[in-house]
């Protein structure tokens, strides 16, 4: 999928696509945030939809050549570490730079949405072969609940509405600016990340780690990093509904459309991987680390109103990521 380059344009790979990922994602989240309250549409749907299925354009890629290349434990590494990394790195992350105010939308939508999803996916990859059917299956509960979910939140934000004058931000911009902090921002980031893998890639080949570590650890991590300078840039501004919007839409998508996707394009069925790991270690602490968001978002004392993630919470999600990633390292290096 990568071919093999000089050590030399590995380095510059790396330095250049995180550079260029500091600039880009900057400009990105100022465009959506402005677009969002130009149109008086919730940040949340903003960030959910255009900055998480933009953001996994990398991962979207990497998946489907991975499979339609019989390369399954590559693509199957990166959709699920991806998500991993999404909650427990990107958040964790971002609420260590700003705490997180997390709405009861995602407390009781958006997170029991998440770890129903991974659920799904254990009962689906069980018998270490993932077909067509269900490849279309789960591409057909994406196109399901996907807008039925933006729908209850847009409509949950409409309430809010009247509480906040409209957006100075927005008014700060004309649509052409919008359009062009979007698509230009978006572009640097698919580029700049698919630069920063190939990179990364053919230096762990140097190294000669397996296929599925390489896609757990590198490449999710790699094509995971717009989402986290994104969620960085967005925690740092405040915008905390584009940085958990960002993340629900980026495991939603990974889980039933890059996945989905990669099965159905395949000629055969997926098959190859290595159950026990992507099964019974991955999507089992996707399941749990999905779970957190719950745990870690609500409101105890009054539900029904915000919640916020605290710097403190944020920390124990980023150690939660580190014991996962060394298990993970530990068992592809001396057991894989």
């Amino acid at each position: 999928m990568y071919t093999n380059i000089p050590f030399w344009l590995s380095a510059l790979f790396i330095v250049g696509g995180l550079v260029a990922l500091t600039w880009s994602s900057d400009l990105f989240v100022d465009g959506a945030s402005a677009l969002a309250r130009k149109l008086g549409i919730s940040p949340f749907i903003i960030g959910m939809v255009i900055i998480g299925f933009g953001t996994c354009a990398p991962e979207f890629c990497v998946s489907l050549f991975s499979s339609l290349s019989n390369h399954a434990n590559l693509s199957l590494g990166n959709a699920y570490g991806s998500c991993v990394f999404n909650v427990a790195g990107i958040l964790g992350i971002a609420a260590m730079v700003s705490p997180l105010v997390v709405k009861p939308t995602l407390v009781f939508a958006g997170a029991p949405l998440m770890t129903a999803v991974a659920v799904f996916s254990i009962f689906f990859l069980r018998d270490g072969s993932l077909g067509r059917f269900e490849s279309l299956v789960l591409l057909a509960v994406f196109a399901v609940i996907m807008p039925i979910y933006c729908w209850f939140d847009q409509k949950k934000g409409e309430r809010e509405k009247g509480e906040k004058a409209g957006g100075d931000e927005g008014e700060g911009h004309g649509v052409v600016w919008m359009l062009y902090a979007l698509l230009v921002g978006l572009g640097v980031m698919v580029g700049a990340s698919h630069l920063l893998v190939w990179g990364s890639v053919d230096l762990a080949r140097q190294l000669g780690v397996g296929e599925l570590l390489i896609g757990l650890t590198i490449v999710a991590i790699g094509t995971s990093i717009p989402e986290l300078a994104t969620a960085v840039a967005a925690a740092r501004k405040g915008e905390s509904e584009l940085v958990l919007g960002n993340i629900v839409g980026s495991n939603l998508f990974n889980t039933l459309c890059v996945v989905g996707t990669a099965g159905a394009a395949s000629a055969e069925p997926v098959t190859g991987f290595s159950t026990g790991y992507v099964v019974g270690r991955d999507l089992v602490a996707l399941v749990v680390i999905s779970m957190t968001v719950f745990l870690f978002g609500i409101n105890w004392r009054k539900p029904r109103e915000a919640g916020l993630v605290t710097r403190g919470e944020g920390a124990l999600w980023v150690l939660l990521f580190i014991a996962y990633l060394s298990l993970t390292i530990y068992q592809e290096v001396f057991h894989g």
